[in-house]
């Protein structure tokens, strides 16, 4: 009888923590405890492990049996410490011919039978574990292809205990596989993805066409308002398709946000694809923003990062999920504080409004088939407060379409315009090399507002809407970032007083 360590991961969102796992098993009164901090549903590995390794052909010696998962004053949750906690408590009754191998990371849930069961969060923990030195891991066979997308550390696969203590030396005999009911819901078979919709397929609306395609090349935040089916969820729904694919930063943190939410199909590797979030006008603050008992898990502006947070019918939705936006647009990431701890998610999403003009939708030109009072209309719209709509970079009209004018034309394909929009983002990312940044949008407004700053010429028209009171200073910065893109789109080295000009046209658009 002696002592034992293995490794595990715990995970607080997508930040995780190494623990070692010590198994003590001493003379005295039978006893399986268990210490640490652990919540209770990793508490409850006692009884898991206990009847696995029975099943598994190892019994826990009649002794005390005491497991401690270090550092102890951190909360420990979930079952993924099961398989590490059996394999040490093997180890320390001297079960094993040899140690267990120094650095060895184990991940996995126990079935009562010994079966391994797959958990949420490998690809962050494994990120962790490797960024710590491990070097070698082993998780649930289902696991598998989203641990291999971690480079740099040796994982292998198991589909139970007693495959796993066969592996590193004990004598047990081999488990006979049985059939098994899901305990999820099957993969889908892969297939070739749907096609993305099409620019082309938008009848007219130049503008508004226009201002996605500005948003798509400086991540900026857009803002559509216009009466029912002038096309505003159309356009919405195509910006993901001309933005570039993620770099391998994005690419990562969006597939751990998928990992630890149990929604990541690692078989077509790591989502590469700019997501698109569409949460209904009823989700809660805690749907979209991230929430949910104990830890936090992680919401809609989560799932979108880096990508696009499309929310339909804004105004309806409630005034706690709005204003929760205003941290997050600002910072890129979202900070959760609940009971058992604090978790912070990535949040850099581009943020896409769409509204009627009242309640009835219909106040459009001289609105002649309006039901709203005046009053009403202006609650409607209030309802986007200021410090919201000042976070939004472009304000864009999107009126009715005229088929008779439009009829026979067709616009630019998703093709066309999402080649403009790589060029603009190459000369943004060649220009800001080494700064931390690669887009307009994440410029600082220090340095807008001196290294990136336009000649006094150029902008007598921005310092004059700030002198009038229509712009505050964040609303300044903005227009910079957004005459910067204009500029890139342009092939322009710096923005001019044209491009100040139409920044401020997207930027002071009327809210009718």
């Amino acid at each position: 009888m002696g002592h034992s360590r293995t490794l595990s991961v715990s995970l607080a969102g997508l930040e995780g923590t190494l623990v070692e796992v010590e198994a003590d098993v001493s003379s005295g009164l039978p006893s399986f405890s268990l210490v640490g901090l652990p919540d209770s549903s990793t508490l409850q590995a006692r009884e898991r492990v206990r009847a696995a390794a029975a099943r598994s052909g190892v019994h826990l010696a009649q002794r005390r049996i005491t497991v401690n998962l270090s550092p102890a004053w951190q909360p420990k949750r979930g079952s993924g410490f099961d398989l590490a906690i059996a394999l040490a408590i093997v180890d320390a009754q001297g079960d094993l011919p040899t140690p267990l191998p120094e650095g060895l990371v184990l991940l996995g849930e126990l079935g009562l039978d010994g079966a391994l069961h797959p958990v949420p969060g490998v690809l962050p923990a494994l990120l962790t574990a490797r960024d710590h030195g491990a070097r070698r891991a082993v998780v649930p066979e289902q696991n598998l292809a989203e641990a291999q997308l971690v480079e740099g550390i040796e994982v292998g696969g198991a589909t139970d205990l007693a495959a796993l203590l066969r592996r590193v030396g004990a004598d047990v005999a081999p488990r006979p596989r049985r059939p098994r009911p899901a305990l999820s819901a099957p993969s889908p078979p892969r297939s070739a993805p749907a096609p993305r919709a099409d620019f082309a397929d938008v009848i007219g609306q130049a503008q508004s066409r226009r201002a996605a395609e500005v948003a798509a090349a400086g991540a900026h935040h857009l803002l559509l308002i216009g009466p029912p089916g002038a096309g505003k969820t159309m356009i919405a729904s195509r910006l993901p398709g001309v933005l570039p694919d993620l770099g391998i930063e994005d690419s990562l943190a969006l597939s751990a946000i998928r990992s630890v939410d149990g929604s990541f199909d690692a078989r077509a590797g790591l989502l590469r694809a700019p997501p698109f979030e569409n949460p209904h006008h009823t989700a809660s603050a805690a749907a979209v923003v991230g929430g949910g008992p104990g830890l936090a898990r992680p919401g809609a502006i989560s799932r979108a990062h880096a990508g696009v947070l499309f929310l339909d019918e804004a105004p309806e939705f409630p005034a706690r999920v709005l204003e929760a936006l205003r941290e997050p647009l600002e910072t890129g990431d979202i900070t959760l504080h609940r009971t058992r701890g604090v978790t912070r998610y990535p949040a850099r999403f581009q943020l896409v409004l769409a509204a009627n003009p009242c309640p009835c939708g219909n106040a459009w030109g001289r609105g002649a088939d309006c039901r709203c009072t005046p009053m009403q209309r202006r609650r409607y719209l209030a309802r986007l407060s200021g410090p919201v709509l000042d976070r939004v970079d472009m304000r864009v009209p999107v009126g009715p379409v005229d088929l008779r004018r439009e009829a026979g034309e067709t616009g630019e394909c998703s093709a066309v315009i999402a080649a403009r929009v790589r060029t603009a983002r190459r000369r943004q990312e060649h220009r800001y090399a080494g700064r931390g940044w690669s887009t307009n949008a994440q410029v600082p407004g220090a340095l807008l507002r001196r290294e990136f700053a336009p000649a006094p010429e150029e902008r007598r028209l921005l310092d004059h809407a700030v002198a009038q009171g229509r712009l505050t200073l964040r609303g300044h910065d903005r227009v910079l970032r957004l005459a910067w893109t204009l500029a890139d789109l342009d092939g322009a080295d710096r923005p001019g007083a044209q491009h100040i000009g139409q920044a401020l046209t997207l930027r002071e658009g009327e809210l009718r």
